[in-house]
């Protein structure tokens, strides 16, 4: 059974960095794509960064140069740097996958993935 746990949000003020981790079981890591997401209020869900099992990583323009998705074999778990925070960033974020082989541009889409953590909230503050 595949789980998802993310850990590692909070409240930090504008300019600071909060590192996310995703907790990954149930995956034998042969294929895959693995994504965060995240949720303002009143928005919908938007993909924030994607990565595959080549090594291929896409960002939402936003975030590009600041934030960094990266995944631990080792340790099942899926990790998004995030520095240089901003207010907009403010959301709930989520960490998802799928164990098969998806499009670069794919990465970003909610209807790649089905499975997904609970989310994690994030606060920036200016």
């Amino acid at each position: 059974q595949v789980q998802l746990v993310e850990s590692g949000g909070g409240s930090v003020q504008a300019g600071g960095s909060l590192r996310l981790s995703c907790a990954v079981s149930g995956y034998t890591y042969s294929n895959y794509c693995m994504g965060w997401f995240r949720q303002a209020p009143g928005k919908e869900r938007e993909g924030v960064a994607g990565i595959r099992s080549d090594g291929e990583t896409r960002y939402l323009d936003s975030v590009k140069g600041r934030f960094t998705i990266s995944l631990d074999n080792a340790k099942n778990t899926l990790y998004l740097q995030m520095n240089s925070l901003k207010p907009e960033d403010t959301a709930m974020y989520y960490c998802a996958a799928r164990d098969s082989w998806c499009t670069f541009t794919r990465t970003l889409y909610t209807s790649t993935y089905k499975d997904w953590g609970q989310g994690t909230q994030v606060t920036v503050s200016s």
